[in-house]
Order: C-alpha cells, then sequence, then structure tokens
C-alpha cells in the first residue's frame, strides 16, 4: 500500500460513501457554510495568528470572532494553543486547507463566471 503523501499523485481509490463518514463530511461542509468562519479559515491557512490579528481582517467584532474560533476549536477544526497572554489558532489540517481553499475557488468561478475544469471521469 502506498503512502498517504504518495495518494496525491496517484489515481485516487474512492472508497465506499459510509453512514458515520458522510454524517461527519456534512457537518464539517457545514461548519464553512458561514462566510465568517471560512474567511477565518482562509486566514488561518497562512499561518497562526491570534484573535485582535484575525478580527482587524475580516468584518466581524472581536466577540464574534472569538465565539467562530471557539466553535472551530470544538469542532476540531482549528487548534489552539496560549503564547504568554495571547491565544494562538490554527488550522487543523493540509485536508481542511484544501478544501478551504477549493470551495473559494469554485466560488470564484461562480462569480466571475469561468468554466468549470472538467476531468474525463
Amino acid at each position: 500500500m502506498r503512502a498517504h503523501h504518495d495518494m496525491a499523485t496517484a489515481t485516487p481509490v474512492r472508497q465506499p460513501a459510509t453512514g458515520n463518514r458522510l454524517v461527519i463530511a456534512a457537518e464539517v461542509l457545514g461548519h464553512l457554510a458561514d462566510p465568517t468562519r471560512l474567511h477565518l479559515l482562509r486566514l488561518l491557512a497562512d499561518g497562526e495568528q491570534d484573535v485582535s490579528t484575525l478580527t482587524a481582517q475580516v468584518s466581524a467584532s472581536r466577540s464574534s470572532v472569538s465565539q467562530h474560533l471557539g466553535r472551530l476549536r470544538l469542532a476540531g477544526l482549528v487548534h489552539a494553543h496560549r503564547d504568554g497572554r495571547r491565544m494562538l489558532y490554527r488550522i487543523a489540517s493540509d485536508h481542511l486547507r484544501g478544501l478551504v481553499e477549493e470551495a473559494y475557488q469554485f466560488a470564484g468561478h461562480l462569480v466571475h463566471d469561468i468554466p468549470h475544469h472538467h476531468s474525463d471521469r
């Protein structure tokens, strides 16, 4: 069996959909369905940041940003650690980073009426 990192270059083998996995995938997508949370995840994809830095970059109050980060943390989509008096947040995985970026790129196709990329599968 190939190592996980080699799978990106190989033709992916589609595993059968299972109920629990589908439920969790839907929950993850539900967390991404909020524009503020999606924006926060895009920002965290570039590296860890604190609440003040994130608040300065999104159109939401500090308390709203903190609440969104709390929800994302409880869902396992971001991790947090204390650095002195600051709490630093980072995106949980490269898979999530890719999912967020793909969703954003897909939206760009819709907004700018750009033809979608099609595969022959």
